[in-house]
């Protein structure tokens, strides 16, 4: 009996003790698409918005932003898939198109470096009026830069990128014709608008596809592989026809135009509507009334006025400013070295003009190796502190080409520099595109390009111009000062806030 009134007692006494209280359910912020977590698992399934599996990828760009700029906390979000190489499967084509056009933009970039010394003899100019076709690239680019959002929205990719292809071969006819020189000006005015707007819609692509960073250096390396053959094609043409004959280069970059203008037709055909009918399958929830609307005009080409207001919006972004000049210091500093070097190793090292034409393309090496080969590292250690390094670096051994008074040490060293830019402009593009809402990128990014394109043009023209007054040494102070303008601006660059947008 004592017994069990002692069992009684020790019922009553565990009974009265506190238990622990049930799993508590984190706010969330519907604006921001949630992790996994074991600690929702208990919780209720309508206080708990649908989750979201990274699988590793931190720097999935989408997964970082809302699907509509006014979305609040009261509304439901939407499971977006993010595309991947394979998925939708015509991404692989379209990838390749895109590669393809990376490499005639390469090709062209990088011919007028090899190609100056013989149109300054061919047209009786000098460094300052030659360097007028960078400048009128560079209007052309800065033309695209308005356009490329309101032109993808009326006429859609598959159609737009295929114009824009036709119009860079219209603006290579003249340079193959060797026509008068101010006709190989306005050519490319038109090959650099056409460069500009394929670029923009190239680099958000590959942005948003599975490991960005990762498409986005094959993208560029295959620009780089471009800048490699372009010097390697006009030596030889030059070499074995004659001086003369250095329009005939152009003859091929036409033939590669008109081919990737179908490619882009073939590959791009029907996107508009794959991407409505991807973004349907992969919703876990119903979408809001008003998001809906939102993707359908953009994705259907409609939404022409929406995409005039995200350009402006762009435009007044402190990441599109800032990203703007870093890109426009980088393609300045690597256009201007690339275009101007064989000039400095002809006339203050005394090279022989048949031989140092190919130390272009192992700059050129340099940077495809890098964008290759180091484009994935600086995404596994972090695109910010992976582009302090390498513009560092590049700043370091730029001042060795320009102090070490040897041919073969001076080519040694510019194919470091092109090594340590390669991973660059992949790198910026992602963390950029990052920074921007889904409806500002476009815009965004179009703009980030123009200017670069622009620094591209402007850079060399005022190297040209000075190194008419006082020699063309001033090529590497030139590049070093745009690589501490890229370090400012970079430091300078916000942070992305991967639970805002």
């Amino acid at each position: 009996m004592a017994t069990t009134t002692m069992l009684q007692t020790a019922d009553v006494e565990l009974s009265s003790i506190p238990q622990a209280p049930t799993k508590a359910v984190p706010r969330t912020y519907p604006a921001v698409p949630q992790y996994d977590d074991p600690l929702l698992a208990n919780a209720p399934s309508s206080n708990v918005p649908p989750t979201v599996r990274r699988d590793g990828y931190d720097h999935d760009i989408e997964l970082s932003s809302p699907s509509t700029p006014n979305e609040t906390e009261s509304s439901v979000p939407a499971v977006e898939v993010m595309p991947s190489i394979s998925n939708p499967p015509r991404n692989k084509y379209r990838f390749m198109a895109i590669c393809v056009q990376a490499f005639i933009n390469g090709l062209a970039d990088s011919a007028p470096g090899a190609l100056i010394p013989y149109m300054e003899t061919y047209y009786s100019i000098g460094y300052a009026i030659v360097s007028l076709i960078f400048i009128s690239n560079a209007i052309g680019s800065i033309l695209a830069a308005p356009c490329v959002s309101a032109l993808q929205a009326r006429l859609g990719r598959s159609k737009a990128l295929p114009l824009c292809d036709l119009l860079i071969a219209i603006g290579f006819v003249p340079l193959a014709a060797a026509a008068p020189f101010p006709a190989v000006v306005a050519g490319y005015l038109v090959v650099g608008f056409g460069f500009a707007m394929n670029l923009s819609v190239s680099n958000v692509f590959s942005a948003n596809l599975k490991n960005g960073t990762t498409f986005l250096g094959l993208m560029h390396g295959s620009y780089g592989l471009g800048g490699i053959l372009g010097p390697l094609i006009v030596t030889s043409i030059v070499t074995r026809v004659g001086p003369e004959a250095w329009h005939e280069f152009y003859y091929l970059t036409i033939s590669l135009a008109l081919a990737v203008a179908v490619f882009f037709a073939w590959s791009f055909a029907g996107y508009e509507s794959e991407s409505e009918t991807t973004a349907a399958e992969g919703s876990q929830q119903p979408q809001s009334q008003t998001q809906t609307q939102t993707e359908t005009a953009s994705s259907s080409g409609v939404g022409v006025k929406a995409q005039l207001a995200a350009m402006a919006r762009a435009l007044r972004s402190r990441v599109v400013i800032l990203g703007s000049i870093f890109i426009f210091s980088y393609q300045g500093g690597e256009v201007s070295i690339s275009g101007w070097v064989i000039s400095f190793l002809i006339t203050a090292r005394g090279g022989d003009p048949a031989t140092v034409g190919n130390v272009t393309s192992g700059f050129w090496g340099g940077i495809t190796l890098g964008r290759l080969a180091l484009s994935p590292l600086g995404a596994r250690i972090g695109e910010r502190r992976f582009v302090y390094c390498i513009t560092v670096g590049a700043a370091v051994f730029e001042l060795l080409v320009w102090l070490v008074p040897n041919i073969v040490g001076e080519a040694v060293s510019l194919a470091v520099v092109g090594l340590l830019l390669g991973p660059v402009y992949p790198c910026a593009t992602t963390v950029l595109t990052r920074g921007l809402s889904r409806t500002e990128r476009l815009s965004g990014i179009g703009v980030v390009s123009a200017f670069g394109s622009t620094g591209g043009a402007v850079a060399p023209f005022l190297t040209g111009l000075l190194a008419q007054l006082v020699g063309t040494y001033v090529l590497h102070p030139i590049a070093i000062s745009l690589f501490a303008v890229m370090l400012i601006c970079w430091f300078l660059l916000p942070p992305v806030q991967k639970k805002t947008d």
